[in-house]
């Protein structure tokens, strides 16, 4: 009778740990990189001269998307649909880049918070902004900050910051009772770069690269710029496999949704900044060890940057009621990650949809480039609201809506020679109002298929559902109240009213992502 008591007293304690184990609320590690595209994280099997371990192994631990998307290509607009799970046309001020963000939309850390969770960053949180104050101190959109801990980086243009240090120390003052919900956000690979050390530090070579993409041009100097940015989304791998060694070594692992991604595309010509595959479509792992159970799957439904938000907030128990967040657009990925299919999984999830509007300055009067975009079936459809100005930015202040670079240095001198014009069009020259992709057969959105009656019904059908669903979402632009977008101050004063200033003032004024040489000498009239 003794051994029969105590076998079942030891399946009695075995059951209530298990219960308690399954009923204690989830930790979560969100990991964004800053301007790293998709197919440069080698899971997807998309390039040969990349190599990120840290993140495929999350992915073969878990689950890899394949269609995830962001509403907006720019920094700070596509971290604030993360927050708060809606799109930039529902946010506001928050909807442009280096805006101040609206006192009226809680995070979902902010959230999070105030629920019984331990918040806290490390790196780039959102930025760059203007968070706004509570009792006149600045809010903490993603929690308080941990960047006292710094390291020796390889280049002069990587971050010091010592991420995994600094998420050791965020753990090591977390009552041990309390979930957590930490953001590792990474420096990299946002530019400067310094330039050569994808070759000298990182071992790389100029032939590893297969393809540069078509409307770049193939030189040297371009693929020194492409390997440099290589070794940077190396470099923030390489960091996210330490902060994985911490949580493990902690014993924190199975019970943490790991989340890994980018805030937009490598910050080249035609991606970040633009409303294109490359420049929207972003690599997203998903593990989850006690959560999901069936592992190393791919899953290709579309999924959008709002749907962060809910999927953390069921997650952690937290009902709207509770939140203290507007209503969130997105919908929870949860369902996908405890299924156990792949491929296409949820029949409604068939399509994201996109949009900017300021995302910087360097147009008259601070307006943006206003476009709305639907993904669906393998196609992208878009709507150029303002055709007439200059997608990338006036000519004579530099095209400021594109990240100064050799390769951009590159396409400007050419064209100015009057060579690779063509190239030059496709980076920098006006469009027309729309714009139709078949992402299957054109993937770097090359060839607009507008005027191909072939594609007219496909044409006709993307736009009718577009315009329906913003209607929906009660997009300002949809109701003839766009130029709301552009009336906002941009944040950063030095720059504000760049172009009027630059133009009709002489004044000088330091932009400090964009090169002098970027400057036209004369006008544009292409």
């Amino acid at each position: 009778m003794t051994n029969l008591c105590k076998a079942l007293a030891f399946v009695l304690l075995t059951l209530t740990l298990q219960a308690k184990s399954q009923s204690k609320k989830p930790n979560i590690l969100f990991c964004i990189a800053d301007d790293a595209s998709w197919i440069h994280m080698s899971a997807y099997g998309k390039t040969d001269w990349v190599s990120t371990p840290a993140f495929d192994q999350v992915a073969k631990s878990g689950v890899l998307f394949t269609n995830a998307y962001t509403p907006n290509s720019k920094c700070s607009p596509s971290r604030a649909c993360i927050l708060t799970g809606r799109n930039p046309w529902q946010l506001e001020e928050a909807g442009n880049h280096n805006a101040f963000f609206p006192a009226k939309f809680t995070t979902f850390i902010e959230s999070l918070g105030s629920n019984g969770y331990q918040v806290g960053f490390t790196g780039k949180g959102w930025s760059p902004g203007d968070p706004g104050k509570i009792n006149g101190k600045n809010r903490q959109l993603t929690g308080p900050s941990y960047d006292s801990k710094t390291l020796k980086a390889p280049t002069t243009q990587i971050s010091a910051t010592d991420y995994a240090g600094n998420f050791e120390d965020f753990l090591a003052k977390k009552p041990a009772d309390k979930p957590f919900c930490f953001w590792y956000g990474g420096n990299e690979p946002h530019r400067d770069y310094e330039y050569g050390t994808g070759v000298k530090v990182g071992n790389k070579r100029t032939s590893e690269i297969d393809q540069v993409p078509p409307h770049w041009m193939d030189n040297e100097v371009v693929r020194n710029d492409m390997l440099d940015y290589a070794f940077e989304v190396e470099y923030f791998d390489k960091q996210l496999g330490k902060i994985l060694e911490v949580l493990k070594a902690k014993g924190e692992l199975e019970n943490t949704i790991i989340v890994v991604t980018s805030d937009n595309g490598m910050p080249f010509p035609r991606t970040k900044g633009y409303v294109y595959e490359h420049a929207n479509h972003l690599p997203l792992a998903i593990m989850w060890k006690n959560g999901i159970k069936s592992t190393g799957r791919k899953v290709s439904d579309y999924v959008s940057f709002i749907d962060f938000a809910p999927t953390f907030l069921e997650a952690a128990g937290v009902e709207q009621d509770r939140s203290n967040m507007q209503p969130v657009t997105g919908k929870s990925l949860l369902p996908l990650l405890k299924s156990t299919k792949s491929g296409r999984i949820d029949p409604s999830r068939n399509y994201v949809l996109l949009g900017k509007e300021r995302t910087d300055v360097g147009r008259p009067d601070d307006v943006g480039y206003p476009i709305r975009a639907i993904v669906k079936d393998n196609f992208i459809y878009a709507i150029n609201f303002e055709p007439e100005r200059w997608p990338a930015g006036n000519p004579e202040t530099g095209y400021m809506d594109t990240d100064g670079s050799p390769t951009k240095t590159e396409l400007l001198t050419a064209n100015r020679k009057g060579q690779y014009t063509d190239l030059w069009q496709l980076n920098f020259g006006k469009k027309g109002k729309d714009e139709l992709f078949d992402i299957a057969a054109d993937p770097y959105s090359l060839k607009n298929l507008t005027a191909d009656n072939r594609f007219a019904s496909k044409k006709d059908n993307l736009k009718t559902e577009l315009l329906t669903k913003l209607k929906q979402q009660n997009d300002p632009r949809m109701f003839g109240k766009g130029d709301v977008f552009d009336k906002y101050p941009y944040n950063a004063e030095n720059v504000r009213n760049y172009y009027n200033r630059y133009i009709y003032k002489n004044e000088t004024i330091k932009a400090g992502w964009i090169d002098k040489t970027d400057y036209e000498p004369k006008p544009q009239n292409k």
